[in-house]
């Protein structure tokens, strides 16, 4: 097979990655205070097919964060992989973003719990074994002392929740990896491969991000 590119843009980590095989060759990301994707996103895409010595043409399919994630974030980068899927007559392959934030972290026991800061209190959360397989589906909710507190397991929590959630999270299994702060198109490659292997495309005139908008509200107790 040929090439797949990468696109995550869902955080504040603007990544673009080339895979083969499901290997990544080249990737190249940024993250800013100051979301900078529309300057950034083009550029990488640009000078990663040229590093690569290959052409657009190479592509067999591109692949995408899917969300949950910043509204604007999941508009440039889908927005972009749609467009070259159109120019390229090329497959679209969709990627859940806390999967890819989970992928990062190699566990041998225990539970990996990614989580995309929201606002407040809020994030964007699902929950996984150490094998990455997704034991809980991906849910938007306000953490709280007794958020996650049925797991009996090691919990190991990655992303950008994590300096608010150790205010409020304290029991003893539970431990904040900080060197995993946003997703990263790296993480793709593996599993936009198996997607593709799998035929498992998008289409592309229909495919919206996941923004997961219908979020749960705080109420004041009466």
């Amino acid at each position: 097979m040929g090439y797949i590119l990468n696109i995550e843009t869902a955080t504040k980590n603007c990544s673009v990655a080339l895979a083969k095989n499901g290997e990544t060759i080249l990737c190249k990301e940024m993250a800013e205070q100051g979301f900078s994707h529309a300057e950034k996103l083009h550029l990488f895409i640009e000078e990663i097919i040229k590093e690569a010595g290959i052409t657009f043409s190479d592509l067999s399919a591109v692949a995408v964060s899917q969300g949950p994630g910043s509204y604007t974030g999941l508009r440039i980068g889908v927005s972009a992989a749609k467009g070259l899927c159109y120019a390229l007559e090329t497959p679209l392959i969709s990627v859940d973003t806390l999967t890819v934030l989970a992928n990062q972290l190699q566990i041998e026991n225990g539970i990996i719990i990614p989580m995309i800061d929201a606002r407040r209190m809020e994030v964007y959360s699902a929950i996984f074994n150490a094998k990455k397989e997704m034991i809980r589906e991906v849910q938007a909710e306000i953490l709280t002392d007794s958020s996650f507190s049925n797991i009996d397991d090691a919990v190991y929590f990655v992303g950008d929740s994590n300096e608010k959630a150790k205010t409020i999270l304290s029991k003893s299994n539970f431990n904040f990896v900080d060197t995993i702060f946003y997703p990263s198109a790296q993480e793709m490659s593996a599993i936009s491969y198996r997607k593709f292997i799998d035929n498992s495309f998008e289409d592309a005139a229909y495919f919206e991000p996941y923004y997961l908008k219908d979020f749960m509200l705080q109420t004041k107790s009466t």
